[in-house]
This record gives structure tokens, C-alpha cells and sequence, in this order.
């Protein structure tokens, strides 16, 4: 527990240190509220419309887990496909790789035209940016199995399913949640891209809009800081499921956590 405290130390402090510095500077050469807000302008400003900011927060809290979500799954599903069927990996594998060559300003605009301004062609696009890492981080674990023990099971005569359900998945699982992570670390953003396309009335990308023309930058200020604290939140929570789901998993630093 002490290990765990000390090393959150070195980012809070910096994470200080910067508002610090902000503030002064703020103080020190007194720009226009309007062109750079101190970071206690933006607490003020989150503070006094704390109700209408939560309620743009909600809906992209609300389409981050979704888009999230479904890419995690496709993700995964991809990933054991193209394992399963090594033909079949072959082919389709670099057409996964063109997919993420396509700007996400052109793919979005097209998904609208093509579905329209609901809420599918939003989680679609969360789901494109997440289901790659998720899936390249798989199949990198699942191609990367004890050589021995694929050699016993083929010995004892295990099935293509066998070997993938007994042993190339549970080992694929430290690398899946590397791909996870990352995907977490995209998925907000990706939401605030996909409620830029328009068609909504509620998000952080909606609210951001409205304050910028406005001139409103404390407002502006206070929605990048609800996208970058999502985005640590949502990377936390996958970081702590990993550590209790992978037990087994040695720690850095330590040889025995009990």
C-alpha cells in the first residue's frame, strides 16, 4: 500500500505544479478573461453551471461506455476469428490496418451520410477507433503461446478449438488488456469527435462548441478538463479490473504481494 501511495506522488505533484504555474502566470501578466482563464476562473465558471455541465457530461459518458463497449467486443471477436482461421487472417489482416488510414474527419461525415444523425452512427464510429487495438493486442497474444505447451497438446491429440480455448486465450489475456487500455485511452476522444458531427443537443463536444462562439473559454476550458479527467477515469477503471482479474500476474517491483 505504501509502494502504491509514494508512486502517485510524482504526477499529483507535477499535476500541482502545473495550475500553479498556470495561475501565476494568469496573475503575473493579467490577460483577458476571454483570451486565457486561470485554472481558478475555470473552477468558478464549472462550479456556478455545474448542473448544465453535468447534464453534457452524462451523454458523453453515455455514448463512450457504448462506443466502448462495442468495440471491445468486436475487438475480441475479430481477434479469435482471425486466430481460428490463419486463411482467412492472412487476407484480412492488412485490410485491418487500411482501416486505420482513413482520417476519422472523413470517416465521420460519411457514417452521417450513410445512417444519418442518431446515435448509431456515433457508437460506430467509437466502436472503429477501439475494436483495432483490441484487436492487435490479441492476436499479437494469441500468436504468442508457450511453444512447448502447444506441442504437448498437439501430442495428446487436441483439436484447433482445444488449443485455443485451453491455451492461447488465458495466455492472450495480459496482451488483450494492454489493448484495452489503449482503447480507453481513445474512446472519449473518439465520443467528442462523433458528437462534433452534429445531430445532438447534449455532450461535451456540443457544449464546447456553444462556449467557443460565445467567447465563453473558461466554459471551454472546464469541457477539456471533463475530457481529460473521463479519459484517466475510464483508463483507471480498466487498469484495476486488469489487476484483480490477471491474480496471477506478478507486479513490477515485487515478487510476492502477499
Amino acid at each position: 500500500m505504501d509502494g502504491k501511495r509514494i508512486s502517485l506522488w510524482p504526477p499529483v505533484i507535477a499535476m500541482i505544479a502545473f495550475l500553479l504555474v498556470w495561475q501565476g502566470a494568469v496573475f503575473v501578466f493579467g490577460p483577458e478573461t476571454w483570451l486565457l482563464p486561470g485554472p481558478v476562473d475555470v473552477a468558478r465558471e464549472a462550479a456556478v453551471i455545474w448542473p448544465r455541465l453535468w447534464e453534457h457530461t452524462a451523454a458523453t459518458i453515455k455514448l463512450t461506455v457504448l462506443g466502448f463497449a462495442a468495440g471491445v467486443i468486436t475487438g475480441i471477436a475479430v481477434a479469435a476469428i482471425l486466430s481460428l482461421f490463419a486463411r482467412l487472417r492472412a487476407g484480412m489482416y492488412p485490410l485491418l490496418i487500411m482501416s486505420q488510414n482513413v482520417p476519422v474527419i472523413v470517416l465521420g461525415p460519411l457514417l452521417v451520410m450513410w445512417f444519418g444523425f442518431g446515435l448509431f452512427p456515433k457508437v460506430l464510429l467509437i466502436t472503429l477507433i477501439c475494436f483495432f487495438p483490441v484487436t492487435v493486442a490479441m492476436l499479437t497474444g494469441l500468436s504468442n503461446s508457450d511453444p512447448r505447451l502447444m506441442n504437448y497438446m498437439q501430442m495428446i491429440g487436441a483439436g484447433r478449438w482445444e488449443i485455443f480455448r485451453r491455451l492461447e486465450l488465458p495466455g492472450a489475456i495480459p496482451y488483450l488488456f494492454s489493448g484495452i487500455k489503449i482503447a480507453a485511452a481513445y474512446s472519449v476522444t473518439g465520443a467528442v469527435v462523433a458528437e462534433w458531427l452534429g445531430g445532438t443537443s447534449r455532450g461535451i463536444s456540443y457544449f464546447i462548441q456553444l462556449s467557443s462562439k460565445g467567447f465563453m473559454t473558461a466554459r471551454v476550458f472546464a469541457g477539456v478538463c471533463i475530457i481529460i479527467t473521463l479519459s484517466m477515469l475510464l483508463f483507471a477503471i480498466v487498469t484495476l479490473i486488469e489487476r484483480r482479474f490477471i491474480r496471477w500476474r506478478p507486479r513490477e517491483g515485487k515478487e510476492d504481494d502477499r
